[in-house]
């Protein structure tokens, strides 16, 4: 069964069909949620809220479209109301003072992640929101332009502008912050 099919069936309410869709979206929900906020329990939260508003909006979504950047588009601004909110704000700084005084956790949780990446994602997450999602569904969730852009409700020719841009400043940040990332080589 495609995915159009999937979403008709659960509009008329085939609680098998909308599980289907849930477990075909449910890792790119919950690492763009990790991705945006750095803790696996709010990106948990994250993920999960998306799939409600998503089937409460599901009369309103457009079959003709792919499923998934309109998922991600809920998740990242349900990440973003949170990021915005001033007590996970502080919760955020004080997370951050304290992952400098310990080794930093992977990406995704896992212990195995290299030290390359866990180094990038930080890099990453020193430039604003706006940069961070580009890069982050791009390259991190690996979405095609066309999907990307879908996603961002913006036109394909502004997401390779908008990444080139971010890249350069990624590249900055690198430089500055990281040069061993940019040597290839460990600290």
């Amino acid at each position: 069964m495609n995915e159009a099919e999937l979403i008709d069936r659960a509009r008329q309410g085939d609680g098998t069909a909308w599980e289907t869709l849930m477990r075909a979206h449910q890792e790119a929900a919950y690492r763009l949620a990790y991705l945006l906020l750095g803790d696996a329990a709010q990106a948990e939260d994250v993920a999960q809220e998306a799939f409600v508003r998503a089937y409460l909006a599901l009369e309103r979504f457009d079959p003709a479209r792919p499923f998934r950047p309109w998922l991600l588009s809920i998740a990242a601004n349900l990440a973003r109301n949170q990021l915005r909110a001033f007590g996970r704000y502080l919760a955020a700084i004080r997370r951050l003072v304290q992952d400098e005084s310990r080794p930093v956790e992977s990406v995704e949780g896992r212990a195995a992640q290299s030290w390359e990446a866990q180094t990038l994602w930080q890099a990453v997450r020193q430039l604003d929101f706006a940069d961070q999602q580009v890069i982050y569904y791009r390259y991190f969730l690996d979405l095609p332009v066309e999907e990307t852009a879908q996603a961002l409700d913006i036109a394909e020719g502004t997401v390779k502008s908008r990444l080139h841009r971010a890249m350069n400043r990624l590249r900055a940040v690198i430089k500055r912050h990281y040069p061993a990332l940019q040597e290839g080589r460990e600290v």
